[in-house]
């Protein structure tokens, strides 16, 4: 029976990459002068420190460019609560999204059985499994999950005949 898989993966190499990339690109730039600006990154989890809230949004927009050279989309990172640290300065941690939450897979098998396609949908860990009698039918399912609104990137993986 054809199946395949929908999974939500980051590169966890090629986003070091990209925040190696960004600290080369705060050491160079001229509004970065003399400030105490970092990004770190551990165990898929990057901490930002800022001197302020404009430099910790200057910091997003180039971490965000950075990780679309990189092939890693903007959705795939969770930006948590931003942190007062020492004096004016400010630091935000932002999460490597790895898999599908039950949430977001529990809504995708609803739409996808309420399109009636002929497929079969099960939530596996951190993925979904798709399964249908026809090639035909997985191709249609992977055109209506691309179209859904959701704001994970999500990839389609293991079709087999």
């Amino acid at each position: 029976m054809p199946s395949f898989d929908i999974v939500s993966e980051v590169e966890v190499a090629e986003a070091d990459n990209a925040v190696q990339n960004v600290m080369r690109e705060i050491g160079t730039r001229f509004d970065f002068k003399g400030s105490k600006s970092t990004v770190e990154m551990k165990d898929a989890v990057i901490t930002i420190n800022a001197d302020d809230d404009m430099k910790l949004r200057q910091m997003h927009e180039i971490l965000q460019g950075n990780m679309q050279k990189r092939g890693i989309e903007p959705g795939s990172l969770d930006y948590q609560k931003v942190e007062q640290a020492a004096g004016q300065s400010v630091r935000q941690q932002v999460l490597l999204r790895q898999g599908i939450d039950k949430e977001t897979a529990k809504k995708i098998v609803k739409e996808i059985k309420g399109a009636k396609f002929k497929v079969q949908a099960a939530i596996q860990g951190e993925e979904l499994r798709i399964t249908g009698k026809k090639r035909d039918d997985l191709q249609d399912v992977i055109a209506f999950v691309k179209g859904l609104k959701i704001e994970q990137p999500l990839q389609f993986k293991n079709f087999r005949d």
